[in-house]
């Protein structure tokens, strides 16, 4: 036992001594850029290092693997013991996005090269505008909004991210505060926006809080201390529904079933003053079928059922005014009903009108 660790402990020192006996010891052998700005032009850094050698080393040549980096070096032998340099200096113009180049760097200590490497992630205005063109203050999104889409109504937030860049040339700072209803949060990351960065916005919903149902919209305030515009105004949509758990033949034989007679019709010419159609449905499953809710896509539509309970064998229907509220020609419209039925809990209805 004894053996063997006295020769595990020569390994680990072996190796130890190895890495303290690199004749040319650099301070770091990658290095990273972070945020370049392509507009900014190239960007330099030195590998320094010290010649651990015990004599005088001569960098004979330094290789870049692009054409994008220029390398430099100590051009005088470097005496034992004292530092010298290998510089690589990085152009970003036409090169937006990640990169990861490497220095292949050649002495006479001996035939066998060593390779530094660079790295970082090339931000360009002229990119950023068009796939970030919405400006809110020095923020920049690729939409005005933020669109959840559907989202089930059970305790728990449901989280989408959306991109955000900091198009201007000062550090964006999220305060941590923000406005608006319980049932949203939001989260900005990172805290701190430097310019030509990209971050996330993280904005949670939840949808039993709101205890709705279909397309809402709500408004949120998010503050930062952007010079241009500290507090910035959104506004975030979700379509809400119920979530049912899977259900295996037997349970789905003995659920409430919400059978329309059709889920398209034409209401032909319309007056402003409007006019009123009745679609009927029937309950064809074996429990009671309960309608949550009705709703129409736009404010010229009313909508509602009969009867929110129906027995099973049952039929009821659903009333739906349509005013043209100054709108005129041919309108296409749809009411989205919303029910207990597991296997379509959602159904559309979809018409069509001439607006006189």
């Amino acid at each position: 036992m004894k053996k063997l660790f006295f020769l595990m402990f020569l390994v680990v020192a072996g190796r130890v001594e190895a890495q303290q006996l690199k004749p040319m010891q650099f301070r770091e052998e990658i290095f990273d850029f972070g945020m370049v700005a392509e507009e900014g032009g190239p960007v330099d850094h030195e590998f320094v290092f010290t010649n651990a050698s015990g004599r005088p080393v001569k960098i004979l040549n330094v290789q870049a693997s692009c054409g994008c980096t220029t390398p430099g070096w100590s051009k005088d032998p470097v005496p034992s013991g004292k530092t010298g340099f290998i510089k690589a200096s990085y152009n970003p113009k036409g090169r937006p996005g990640y990169f990861n180049k490497t220095l292949t760097v050649t002495t006479d200590l001996d035939a066998t090269p060593l390779v530094l490497q660079i790295k970082g992630q090339v931000s360009s205005q002229a990119q950023s505008a068009a796939e970030f063109p919405i400006a809110v203050g020095n923020w920049k999104l690729k939409t005005g909004s933020f669109n959840l889409g559907k989202v089930y109504r059970k305790d728990e937030f449901t989280s989408r991210d959306f991109q955000v860049i900091n198009a201007g040339t000062k550090a964006i700072t999220f305060t941590g505060k923000y406005v608006g209803p319980a049932y949203i949060k939001v989260d900005v990351t990172p805290k701190v926006l430097a310019p030509g960065a990209k971050g996330n916005i993280k904005v949670s919903y939840n949808g039993k809080q709101k205890d709705s149902y279909g397309f809402q919209s709500d408004n949120i305030e998010i503050t930062t201390d952007d010079e241009l515009q500290p507090v910035k105004s959104f506004s975030v949509y979700a379509t809400l529904e119920d979530y049912f758990e899977p259900l295996g033949p037997q349970e789905l034989s003995k659920a409430p079933q919400m059978k329309l007679n059709t889920t398209s019709f034409e209401y032909g010419r319309v007056t402003q003053a409007g006019a009123t159609r009745e679609l009927l449905f029937t309950n064809t499953g074996k429990k009671d079928l309960q309608v949550k809710a009705v709703q129409g896509n736009c404010t010229c539509i009313t909508a509602q059922a009969n009867k929110t309970i129906v027995k099973p064998g049952e039929s009821s229907s659903i009333r739906i005014t349509f005013q043209p509220q100054d709108r005129t020609g041919t309108l296409q419209k749809a009411v989205t009903v919303y029910s207990n039925d597991p296997q379509n809990p959602v159904q559309r209805i979809t018409f069509s009108a001439y607006a006189d």
